[in-house]
């Protein structure tokens, strides 16, 4: 791969991980809720899942359910219905939690690895950077620098949501304000499915 490939890639990668989408709504509303440090894992979970869903793309993942679209359709569906879950989860949680406290739990890292595989924008993302920035002369190498650019690029540009999220903790101390903020990302985190289903 040549550099100025390279650095499209990185813009590509950091441009389509920075911008809102289910991920990085669920980290706003993580930052908000449960506060930075305890939504670390969840970004960690992010990188770490995105990154072997590229790779699964890579050996050939995103074919197999081009060839089977009720594959395809499968898997839209159930993360569909589980992205749905997450925004009413969003949606009706009502306090900021506060060290220690065990009632509300911010995703853990398997839970935000395991959602990479069912995050439409996920797959959008790691089909077109596998088929746009691959080389068949050096299929595994170039697999591998789409997946090391993501890794580079991903867990920074996830953590400035989770970090303004953070920011908006004081500002949303108020129950109301924090009821509507809950609302307002859990129906934005729905929305994210509207591309899906076109």
């Amino acid at each position: 791969m040549s550099p100025d490939v390279f650095l499209a890639l990185l813009v590509f990668a950091f441009v389509t991980s920075v911008t809102p989408g289910p991920n990085n709504l669920m980290l706003l509303a993580s930052g908000v809720n449960f506060g930075f440090w305890r939504t670390v894992p969840h970004m960690f979970g992010i990188a770490g899942g995105f990154a072997t869903l590229l790779f699964g793309v890579g050996l050939g993942l995103g074919a197999v359910l081009k060839a089977y679209p009720a594959l395809d359709l499968t898997l839209k569906i159930a993360g569909g219905a589980y992205l749905l879950y997450l925004a009413w989860k969003i949606a009706m949680s009502r306090s900021l939690a506060a060290k220690g406290e065990a009632k509300a739990v911010p995703m853990t890292f398997v839970q935000a690895a395991a959602f990479q595989w069912v995050n439409p924008k996920a797959w959008v993302m790691a089909v077109t950077a596998m088929a746009v920035y691959t080389n068949p002369e050096a299929p595994f190498l170039s697999m591998l620098l789409v997946t090391a650019a993501f890794a580079a690029v991903n867990l920074p540009s996830v953590s400035v949501w989770a970090g303004f999220g953070m920011a908006l903790r004081g500002f949303l101390a108020d129950p109301v304000r924090l009821k509507w903020f809950n609302i307002a990302m859990g129906v934005l985190l729905a929305a994210t499915l509207w591309p899906m289903l076109r």
